[in-house]
């Protein structure tokens, strides 16, 4: 701490004028200040008396006002402060750049492994418990609104020309077969949550569901598609995931993380944290929990649907077989280490023996291959 002493002849060194704080009182005072070269020591004079602080403890504070002041401390009391109008004393202290020494090291680092300790804690257990009990009780108008909203940050951050957002495929014939798809597929199934099913014209090979029934396939998986049966699997599991609201939970999951983020590191809201989701939401990452059971949901659709599960094998086969810098769905599949494990699961699902009735006729599939023409 520094020292007060009685004010008494003016030693014969450098002197300047500013003002003192004392960090008790917030009223500065004014104060003269002398160098004392043979005891290093700044002597500071105020109408209460003198203080001593040695010349090896002052450290240079940045002046987060103006900038015209020239501020200082010393090293080892956090509260008292002097404030320079010039900086005509700088050359005279030769620590004043240095930092300040870390005192307690075992307690800070204690203190900052809890501190991250907690942030996982929270991004990783407590947002997603609380996330999956919130989903239940979200209005089916709210998560449908939820995804409609969200669809459009996607298309718009799909968008590569920065004029309008990545258009909807609308050829009637196309979107017809689809039509066609879909209620062969739903024949058996009542969803709680009405499907909608979209097409953007896109050419990543990728299909997603968003919350509130919401399900995208893009132009590039259908170009990838080899026959109908095989969009029809890759449609049957995003429908799984749409009844298991596994959109809905991660969607909500992401926009926790991202929120306990962005009160750690800063203003990170708005449509930068919307954009992060839509981002998030295209190129979703299940648990092998809810890729297993939309596969199942899969398995079960396409055999009450006349198809054979089969199929969902072949696409998943497909995707396998694409270049290694393929995007979207076929990167999502590469990189899910129980890929294998699910192609066998999809081909012993198929009852021995079963008949498939076809799906789309050829001039149908033509169609749908065409629906963004």
């Amino acid at each position: 701490m520094s020292t007060l002493l009685h004010v008494g002849a003016r030693p014969p060194a450098f002197e300047a004028r500013g003002f003192f704080l004392d960090g008790i009182s917030p009223v500065p005072q004014e104060a003269s200040l002398w160098i004392d070269e043979a005891l290093q020591t700044l002597l500071i004079d105020t109408p209460d008396g003198r203080q001593a602080w040695p010349l090896a403890a002052i450290r240079e504070l940045p002046d987060q006002a103006g900038g015209d002041l020239y501020m200082l401390r010393r090293a080892d009391d956090p509260l008292q402060r002097l404030m320079l109008l010039d900086r005509a004393l700088a050359p005279r202290l030769p620590h004043a750049r240095r930092r300040a020494p870390v005192t307690r090291r075992g307690r800070l680092f204690a203190w900052a492994a809890a501190a991250v300790a907690s942030v996982a804690l929270i991004v990783f257990v407590l947002v997603p418990v609380m996330a999956d009990q919130l989903a239940e009780y979200i209005p089916p108008e709210g998560e449908r609104a939820l995804g409609q909203v969200t669809l459009n940050q996607i298309r718009d951050a799909l968008d590569q020309t920065g004029l309008q957002p990545v258009p909807f495929c609308e050829n009637p014939d196309g979107l017809a077969a689809l039509a066609a798809m879909q209620d062969r597929l739903l024949e058996r199934h009542d969803l709680e949550t009405p499907l909608t099913v979209h097409i953007l014209n896109h050419e990543m090979v990728n299909a997603f569901a968003l919350p509130g029934g919401h399900v995208v396939l893009f132009d590039g998986l259908i170009d990838a598609a080899g026959a109908p049966e095989e969009l029809a699997a890759v449609l049957a599991h995003e429908v799984g995931h749409v009844v298991s609201r596994d959109p809905t939970r991660h969607a909500l999951r992401s926009a926790g993380s991202i929120g306990v983020l962005g009160l750690l590191f800063g203003d990170f809201a708005g449509g930068t944290v919307v954009l992060f989701l839509a981002e998030r939401l295209i190129d979703a990452r299940y648990s092998q929990e809810a890729e297993a059971a939309a596969d199942a949901f899969s398995h079960r659709m396409l055999l009450d649907a006349g198809l054979s599960p089969a199929a969902l094998a072949e696409m998943f086969e497909r995707f396998r077989d694409m270049d290694g810098d393929a995007e979207g769905m076929v990167q999502h599949f590469m990189a899910h280490p129980a890929l294998g494990d699910r192609i066998a699961a999809a081909r012993a699902a198929t009852p021995d023996g079963f008949a498939t009735r076809p799906l789309l006729d050829a001039p149908q599939w033509g169609a749908l291959k065409r629906v963004c023409d």
